[in-house]
């Protein structure tokens, strides 16, 4: 597969990611001669490697005149393999967490993970085994992969999760990794390992010094227990950190998301196809900007009209919901936010129209509105009719279409995401007794260092500013001419 000359960006992007699931943003490439080519590269976030600046990468450039099957196929990768390579590709977690525990001694600390469990996670469980700490994981059944589950069991760390679970041993699972661990530092997803805590194991809150939440919609609910004064306990919101948010959301979900709907649709799926997004945060944002590279009609729906404006600066159509779903080929829902697509919504799609969740909670789509419908594990697309409506094409049974339908989130861009959560975790240990109960943010010098770790080993770095630039907050504009001329007339 020699994709450049044909300047096929679109085929060979989707097959490096869902191969590889290795971040494309970020990532240098050469060898590039069609401008087109070039372009749509550049649009993804890719650094030509003609471009002087910056050191050699430690990585090798990405080189679409090369055939994509000799590159490493995690998908069929056992356990071990796909954690290793995992592993190889997250430098900076590694060396973030180094650098902290020198600081700050896990030894001993209990900790709770509820996280999709895939090879990336297990990269995240293994380092923090290996600093000192005790370590467990839970996951739902349709989030699990398998062949990760078994090896990290026999690494030695706690799992409870099994791709063949009922929701009820779900459940089951999940309370009793909050028995096995009796967590003092939760890692969460949704907020939902917490919430399980603290409705149904209220005993284990008074050993648990915090929670460190991953999402956008865990925030919100987070948010929303401080609101009621129910949250008695400190929570690190990972993700308002810009290293999750703007990595992790932009450019991992957001390109992610498109190549497993590539995947699923064909490579050319979105050329000339209408797709409606539906929320313009980071998630809805980075996907957006991708699927029009590849040459998508993209209209964009937001309650927020600050949001709304800020994709019409983007250049995209930003209209009412009602009017672009009933014109779209393709809708993805994008906002964290149950029955975003409402069973009115699904009922003014167009026949055949595709309709995926990219991120997501449970029922951001309404399906639970819609009689006798029944999930299931594994499918990836299928046909769906809307009671009183249209057939249409539903993806990933509704759920997070990049981590139940493909790898989830790119390597390298959940290395910087873990390495927050570790900032996070070692600031909880840390500061253990003294951190007041409610939601905080890790402080920007935490980014900052996680930042000039991720330059580094992309052989880039941030510029310098000189030592003494002069500042003085009393002198004005109009002072500082002055003295210019006082100091031009004594000459």
């Amino acid at each position: 597969m020699t994709m450049a000359s044909e300047s096929d960006f679109a085929a060979w992007a989707a097959a490096v990611s869902q191969r590889t699931n290795r971040s494309l943003a970020g990532r240098r490439i050469t060898g590039v001669r069609d401008p087109l080519f070039r372009l749509q590269a550049a649009q993804w976030g890719m650094v030509d490697d003609a471009d002087p600046c910056g050191r050699a990468d430690a990585d090798a450039p990405l080189d679409p005149r090369r055939s994509v099957g000799g590159l490493f196929d995690s998908r069929h990768a056992d356990g071990v393999e796909a954690m290793d390579a995992a592993q190889a590709h997250m430098p900076v977690t590694a060396a973030l967490l180094d650098e902290l525990t020198r600081e700050t001694d896990l030894h001993g600390v209990r900790i709770a993970v509820c996280l999709i469990l895939e090879p990336k996670t297990a990269v995240l469980l293994r380092l923090l085994k290996a600093a000192g700490a005790t370590v467990g994981v839970f996951c739902e059944p349709e989030s699990t992969d398998q062949r990760v589950a078994d090896q990290l069991r026999r690494e030695g760390i706690t799992v409870q999760a099994d791709a063949g679970w009922t929701a009820e041993q779900a459940h089951q699972g999940a309370l009793r990794l909050l028995d096995e661990i009796r967590p003092q530092i939760i890692i969460d997803d949704g907020a939902s390992f917490a919430r399980l805590a603290a409705f149904e194991r209220p005993e284990l809150l008074d050993g648990l010094i915090g929670v460190s939440e991953e999402t956008t919609s865990g925030v919100r609910a987070f948010q929303a227990m401080q609101d009621a004064g129910a949250l008695t306990f400190p929570v690190i919101a990972v993700n308002e950190s810009i290293l999750k948010t703007g990595f992790d959301n932009t450019h991992g979900t957001g390109e992610t998301c498109v190549t497993t709907m590539q995947d699923i649709l064909g490579a050319h799926a979105f050329e000339g196809a209408r797709v409606a997004v539906v929320g313009y945060g980071p998630v809805g944002r980075g996907f957006a900007l991708r699927v029009r590279a590849l040459g998508a009609r993209v209209s964009v729906c937001d309650t927020d009209p600050v949001a709304a404006l800020q994709a019409v600066f983007d250049g995209f159509a930003a209209t009412d919901i009602d009017e672009a779903l009933a014109d779209a080929d393709i809708v993805v829902s994008a906002t964290g936010v149950r029955h975003t697509i409402a069973l009115e919504h699904l009922q003014r799609l167009r026949q055949g129209a595709a309709l995926a969740v990219i991120g997501g909670i449970a029922n951001e789509i309404a399906l639970d509105d819609i009689p006798d419908f029944r999930s299931e594990t594994g499918c990836r697309i299928r046909d769906l009719a809307v009671p009183d409506g249209p057939v249409i094409r539903l993806l990933a049974e509704g759920d997070g279409v990049n981590y139940t339908a493909g790898g989830g989130n790119p390597i390298e861009i959940m290395d910087l995401s873990f390495a927050v959560q570790v900032s996070a975790v070692t600031h909880l240990w840390r500061t253990r007794g003294t951190l007041r109960p409610g939601l905080h943010r890790l402080d920007a010098d935490a980014d900052r260092r996680i930042a000039a770790v991720a330059l580094s080993v992309r052989g880039f770095r941030a510029s310098h500013a000189v030592a003494e630039n002069g500042y003085d907050w009393t002198m004005t504009r109009f002072a500082e001419t002055e003295r210019r001329s006082q100091t031009q007339e004594g000459q």
